[in-house]
């Protein structure tokens, strides 16, 4: 049974990759936030500011937020974006 403090330690774990990557949106006027963890280890992410609307957000997420965050957190199953700009 997972407890409200393994997830906080999940979310910890997941911020601090993030971290790694955030300096490159913020550049670029955007950022990234966790939505949620799900009981089975599924990341739901928003992309905000300028990676909202961003048509390369689909490349920033696969490889940068989703690699960051399945690498430093293996626990993790999936990584979801709910708000991805799909490239023309």
């Amino acid at each position: 049974m997972e407890t409200v403090l393994d997830n906080e330690i999940l979310i910890d774990r997941i911020e601090k990759a993030l971290n790694s990557i955030r300096p490159y949106l913020e550049a670029d006027g955007g950022n990234v936030k966790v939505l949620e963890v799900t009981s089975d280890k599924v990341v739901r992410l928003e992309l905000v500011g300028a990676c909202g609307s961003c048509p390369m957000s689909t490349m920033t997420f696969k490889a940068g937020l989703e690699e960051a965050i399945l690498k430093a957190v293996p626990e993790i199953t999936r990584v979801e974006a709910v708000n991805l700009t799909p490239a023309f």
